[in-house]
């Protein structure tokens, strides 16, 4: 009998191999309910800001003041909107915003992935001094005061181009794409070449469409940068309302809120009788969505390419 259990052979090996699926079945149903258990609280954490954050901006100023407020408005208004919308500029600086976040985001991203594709050839003699030019400026700045005296030297004060203009090309972009384009196989550029392709020609129809979830991936930073921007047009068009874009606007409207008095509670001016109080709380949510409203509308149709991009230079041929 010993020696029967001792000895091994085809049937013992394949009761051994058949035994250890139910063996260990109990550690991968454990690490599942564990990680879909974090999963869910990692959701509920990373969404319930967001989502108080509407439900405060629905509320009534006044009530917002009592706290207490989760998942459900308890006196439901559509005043702090209606603050946020009372300005007549803020609809022209919509439109200001709206053409500098495009406009930017695909100058930045054709600029870009053109130079990416020439500091990648390696018969390019300058492709290292250049590189390391670009590299540098990511951690050296020269400060604001030279950046605003170099934009009055190239008359871009109280110019719509100072929204587009300096942000054409960003190094680290550069470095990303530029390493996105080492992974295309060498043979399709020499393919193209052999059929009398010239430079741009590859760039145009062989790198470029390569390149769609690096692209897509920068695209989304540039266009959240720019849309979220409002420094700039602090420092360089304050002077000039038609030029002031959404966000300054609405950073107007909630120092304006919160300054117009020492009281908390700052009416809006509509329907003096039955006027609905709103308070820089309600005010700040209401610009908070106000302005993420665009950047989710737009995320949902590049989140492919996205998730895609981010795994850049995690997978090498």
């Amino acid at each position: 009998m010993m020696r029967r259990t001792q000895t091994s052979g085809p049937g013992s090996t394949i009761a051994l191999s058949r035994r250890r699926p139910g063996s260990r079945g109990v550690e991968p149903f454990i690490f599942n309910t564990f990680n879909t258990i974090f999963m869910i609280i990692l959701v509920i954490v990373t969404l319930y800001p967001f989502l108080n954050t509407i439900v405060v901006s629905f509320n009534a100023g006044n009530d917002t003041i009592r706290g207490g407020l989760y998942l459900w408005p308890r006196q439901f208004t559509l005043q702090n909107y209606k603050a946020v919308f009372a300005s007549g500029t803020i609809y022209d600086a919509f439109l200001i915003s709206v053409a500098r976040t495009v406009i930017s985001t695909l100058l930045n991203i054709f600029l870009t992935t053109m130079l990416a594709y020439t500091l990648s050839r390696r018969e390019y003699v300058f492709r290292k001094p250049i590189t390391t030019i670009f590299v540098l400026t990511m951690y050296f700045n020269a400060g604001l005061i030279p950046g605003y005296f170099l934009m009055k030297d190239l008359n871009l004060i109280n110019s719509f181009l100072v929204y587009v203009l300096p942000s054409m090309v960003s190094a680290f972009n550069l470095i990303v794409i530029r390493t996105y384009i080492y992974t295309i196989p060498e043979s399709l550029v020499e393919s193209a070449r052999i059929d009398g392709a010239g430079d741009f020609k590859i760039f145009w129809r062989v790198i470029l469409p390569l390149c769609k979830p690096v692209l897509a991936t920068i695209a989304l930073f540039v266009a959240v940068g720019a849309w979220n921007s409002w420094f700039d047009a602090f420092l360089y068009t304050s002077s000039k309302q038609e030029l002031s874009t959404l966000q300054y606007e609405l950073m107007k409207l909630l120092s304006s809120s919160m300054n117009a008095n020492s009281n908390p509670a700052v009416s809006n001016g509509v329907g003096m009788e039955h006027a609905t109080q709103v308070t820089p709380i309600s005010i700040r949510a209401a610009i908070t969505v106000v302005a993420s409203i665009p950047i989710l509308v737009v995320y949902p149709f590049m989140q492919k390419y996205f998730v895609v991009g981010l795994n850049v230079g995690s997978v090498k041929e």
